[in-house]
Order: structure tokens, then sequence, then C-alpha cells
């Protein structure tokens, strides 16, 4: 663990739009041994660089490998095969540069409190918190307390994992004190996500908040962070990217069309099976075909197989990736409410969701007008007859609960927390799941294994090791 939490990293040259080229940052021998290594790079720099991380994160191949065991994608060939048959092992995981740019975020704090800049601490918070909410969620009791010391804890506890959300919804709280002082600077010229507006950030850690509380089923606390956070799709926040290959590429498209081509599908995954049966399914107010040919097309790999829309839909190059967004907030939104038993307030967030498709708009991209319908529902769509009620629920709160966790799971499309929600909804009261089938097997994947390098060096990593079907306790 000792090389993975030097809180340096050397930044003397960072241009904020390569995004392809930001794994090389998180990847050098200083950044790894040299805790002397470029100490004095400038604040917005570091700001800069950091969020090239963050970014790289949300598109990386633990995404992927979360993607393939929620049911969306499938893997074909070579190592993705192996994901797909949950046949991993510790070799398949790294902390690397997953730490590197949680220690970074903590470095940006570090140098925010020396200036007196409460905004650009606050991002870094925010940064911060994004980096380790995703590593728990993954691998469970992971170090956090510890972990950005290598002289004081070369080798760092490992923190429980419901000690580490309540730690980070503090550090969030914190970073929302700072995002709403009167007076700082946001650096806009090396801020890529949200140029510099504080008030973008401010709902983004509002946004985050109400996520883990989703996770840990705080419904009331979800509601009331949710309400606050990203509300319109004009405050995502996306990883903008371009045209040039090995410049500043989406790493999906550099994954499916360049470098992995054949490697993971679409053929045999749920999601387009999902999407398929609701295009087939008579609900007169929904048509979600423009958004099926917008994630998929065919023949792109073989003359029959079903891939990724690298061509003009959601994978191509230049396509903004994700990283929280006000879809998802609503949908978090909806969901504590229904499971509150607040079914009309509910209902009036899943069909805020449901206009922004119907206008033709997810994730910063146009969807085609043709095959492209989302009226809004009324609670009688969700009656036991009704026309959103395709399980034939027998209640309206279960109807809805299946429609929201539907459209979760659809608009969250590579996106590691789709993972998180198969995991979470086996235990969420009341239980509404999607019939997700397994690609191998009788057990269902529930974490990330722990990687080598971190048995080989920290004697404090849990044991006996739990594999990949062990239950986290979050996610019980």
């Amino acid at each position: 663990m000792k090389k993975h939490f030097i809180v340096i990293i050397i930044f003397a040259i960072v241009n904020t739009s390569l995004l392809s080229s930001c794994k090389k940052l998180f990847n050098t021998p200083d950044i790894n041994s040299n805790p002397n290594a470029v100490t004095d790079v400038d604040l917005p720099t570091l700001l800069g660089g950091t969020m090239l991380g963050v970014s790289l994160l949300h598109e990386d191949t633990d995404v992927r490998i979360a993607s393939i065991w929620a049911g969306e994608l499938n893997g074909l060939a070579r190592a993705h095969l192996g994901f797909a048959q949950y046949i991993v092992s510790s070799q398949n995981f790294t902390w690397n540069p997953l730490y590197p740019v949680a220690g970074q975020a903590r470095l940006i704090q570090t140098k925010a409190d020396a200036l007196g800049n409460k905004w650009a601490k606050g991002i870094g918070q925010v940064l911060e918190a994004l980096v380790i909410a995703k590593a728990t969620a993954l691998y469970g009791d992971v170090p956090y307390t510890q972990a950005f010391n290598a002289v004081q804890y070369p080798t760092p506890v490992f923190d429980k994992q419901a000690d580490i959300y309540n730690a980070l919804q503090a550090v969030l709280n914190d970073a929302i004190t700072n995002l709403s002082s009167p007076t700082g600077s946001a650096y806009p010229a090396k801020d890529f996500i949200f140029k510099g507006d504080v008030k973008k950030w401010r709902a983004l850690a509002n946004s985050l908040k109400a996520r883990l509380y989703l996770h840990t089923g705080n419904y009331a606390q979800a509601i009331s962070f949710a309400q606050l956070g990203i509300s319109g799709t004009d405050g995502d926040a996306l990883t903008p990217h371009g045209t040039g290959i090995g410049v500043d590429i989406n790493q999906n498209y550099d994954f499916f069309a360049v470098s992995r081509i054949g490697d993971a599908g679409f053929d045999g995954a749920y999601l387009p099976k999902l999407m398929q049966s609701r295009i087939r399914s008579g609900n007169t107010k929904t048509d979600e075909t423009a958004l099926y040919n917008f994630y998929f097309r065919t023949g792109i790999t073989t003359p029959t197989s079903l891939d990724a829309n690298t061509v003009d839909g959601a994978f191509t190059a230049n396509a903004a990736q994700p990283i929280m967004t006000y879809f998802e907030t609503q949908l978090i939104l909806a969901e504590a409410q229904a499971r509150s038993g607040a079914n009309d307030e509910a209902l009036a967030a899943l069909n805020r969701v449901r206009a922004v498709l119907a206008a033709g708009t997810i994730n910063g991209k146009s969807l085609p007008t043709a095959g492209r319908r989302y009226d809004a529902y009324t609670l009688t769509d969700f009656s036991a007859a009704g026309l959103a009620n395709p399980t034939r629920a027998a209640t309206t709160q279960l109807a809805l609960l299946y429609e929201i966790i539907s459209q979760r799971y659809i608009t969250l499309l590579m996106q590691y927390e789709a993972f998180n929600d198969y995991r979470r909804l086996a235990s969420a009261q009341p239980v509404v799941q999607l019939p997700i089938a397994l690609y191998s097997g009788t057990s269902k994947p529930q974490r990330f294994i722990y990687p080598q390098t971190e048995i080989n060096t920290n004697p404090n990593v849990p044991k006996p090791l739990p594999g990949q079907f062990v239950k986290t306790s979050i996610f019980p």
C-alpha cells in the first residue's frame, strides 16, 4: 500500500483536455516512490490534474467490470470473458491510480488551506469523496483515515465500510460549507467540469450525499439532499471529450472501437432485453426505441453482433462521460420518496426525468426524434392493470418502484452505480428487483477483490481475504 499513498504527483505540464493521457500522469516512478518530487506544483494545475484522474476513474476497467456484473454489458473475449464468468483474482484489480488520485484531492485541500481558498478546498473535498466512495462501494473495508500519510502510516489500517460512509458524509458537509463561502477562487480555466461554478460543485456535493444515503437506506436524508442536488442537465458533472485518438477520446470509445474490439458487447446482456421488452410492452406513453438505438448498434464487430453505438450514439469518441447527473439525482429522489410512501412526489420526480428524455437530451447528447416518447405518467398507470405495471405488481408503490429502478438501470449505463444498485436492491425494503440473469454459475458477484500488491505489502488487509461472492456490510 505504501507506494499508493504518496500525496505528490508530477504535474509540471498538464493539459486538462488530454483525458486519454491521464493514466500516464498517475503511473510514474516519482508518484509511487518519491515523496519529494515536485511538491511546489501550483494549486490550479493540481486541481486540473486531479480532475483528470477522477474522470479516468469513471471510465476505467473497473467501471466495465461493474457494468458486466450488473448485467448491462457482457464480456465476450479474453479477460472480459473471464469477468463475465465471474472468474477474477487479485491480479485483476489495482488501486493505482485510485489512491494516488485521492491523495491529490487531499493535497488540494492542504494547499487551499494555506491560501485561505475555501472554494478550492471544497472542490478538493468533493473530488476526494468521489474517489473514496467508489473505493469503499466496490471493495468494502478500505484504508481511509490513515491513507494519506505514507511516512507515518506506511501500512494503513482498513476502516470499516460503514465508518467510511459516515466520514464521507462529514467531508461533504464541510465541502458544502466551503463552497457556500462568499469568497474564494475555483480556477475556471482549469476546471473542465464546471468552469469554476461553485454552485454546481455544491449541488454535486449534495447529490453525492443523497447517493450515499440511498446506499445506506436513509431515505429521509436521501430526499433532503437530492432536493438540494443537481437541479437540471446543465448541472450534470460530465467529462468532455474530443476526437483525437490517443489524445482526448472517451475511454469507452477507445475500448469498444480501437484497442479491445470484440472483447465486450451487449449480446447476452440483460439491458437490451429489458429495453426491448419495454418497447414491445404496449405502453402507449413510452417508446424507448430512440434510446435503444442510441446505446446499441447491430453489426459493427460482426454482421449480427449487438455492439456499443460508437458511430452516432452514446459511445462516440467525443461523447461526454457522466460522473453524476440530474437523472440520477431525480431518480434517487423518486426511489427514496416511493420507499417512504410518498407516491405522488416520487411520480413527479420520475416524470421530470421523462420530460428531459422526451426533449431528447441525455448526458449532453441529443436523441433522435423518431422512436422517442416519454409522456407523463399518472398514478393510475401503476394500478394492478395499469399500462406501466408490466409485472402486475400488487400495489401502486411496488409498480412505481419497479419503473423507477428500471429507469435508473437504463440511464446509468456504463456507470459503476448500476452495480451498486444490483447489490443494494437485494435488501432494500420493500424488495423490488430486476430479473437480471446470471452469466455463469449460481452466485452473484458482490465485491471487487483486494489487489495483489496490497495483499503483498500491507499486513492490515482483512483476513480471511473475502472473495468476489462475499457481501459487503453496506449491501447485505
